[in-house]
């Protein structure tokens, strides 16, 4: 790993998180693994390389970009499904009052 970024932010009880998309993003790594789409080297394999390409970037980017990566290598979901979904969550996020939970809706993917 790059010295520049560190690991995952730890404690003693396991990984922490500053934002809720960070736990997601784990969690979603997590579940996607268990499900067969792709193997802990493929994850090293893709989060080292995300890291490398950006160093300085924080480290949970580097974990969603990794993501992003694997599920459409994996043809789970194509780059123009995520970015449509990516603007989508953008829009949600400008309309809602801060500390409140963001909800998607239909209209937020036209």
């Amino acid at each position: 790993m790059n010295p520049s970024v560190p690991g995952i932010p730890r404690d003693e009880d396991g990984p922490v998180f500053r934002e809720p998309w960070e736990a997601q993003a784990f969690a979603l790594a997590v579940a996607l693994h268990e499900q067969g789409v792709f193997t802990w080297p493929e994850w090293a394999a893709a989060l080292g390389d995300e890291i490398g390409r950006v160093p300085d970037d924080d480290y949970y980017r580097h974990w969603l970009a990794a993501l992003e990566r694997l599920v459409a290598e994996k043809r789970i979901a194509d780059a123009a499904t995520l970015a449509r979904y990516a603007d989508a969550w953008g829009r949600a996020a400008e309309r809602t009052p801060h500390g409140t939970p963001i909800e998607l809706r239909q209209d937020d993917l036209a």
